[in-house]
């Protein structure tokens, strides 16, 4: 998988921003559900956190269930 792609950006400034704005909920989207699908076939927040490219503190303090979150 390539690092870096070459997408080229509209001309419109604000139309630019929206599509980070929707990829960066997509992604947000697709993390989270990785992560849950991970820890539920028994994987350690350690393996996670590798996985992610962060710390295990900070894979747990993202995505550990809260009381009154949905």
């Amino acid at each position: 998988m390539a690092d870096r792609y070459e997408i080229p950006g509209p001309d419109d400034p604000a139309d630019a921003l929206a599509a980070v704005v929707a990829l960066r909920r997509l992604a947000d989207r697709l993390e989270r559900a990785a992560v849950s699908r991970a820890l539920q076939q028994g994987w350690t927040w350690a393996q996670v956190a590798q996985a992610l490219g962060i710390t295990r503190q900070a894979a747990h303090h993202r995505h550990a269930p809260r009381k009154g979150r949905q």
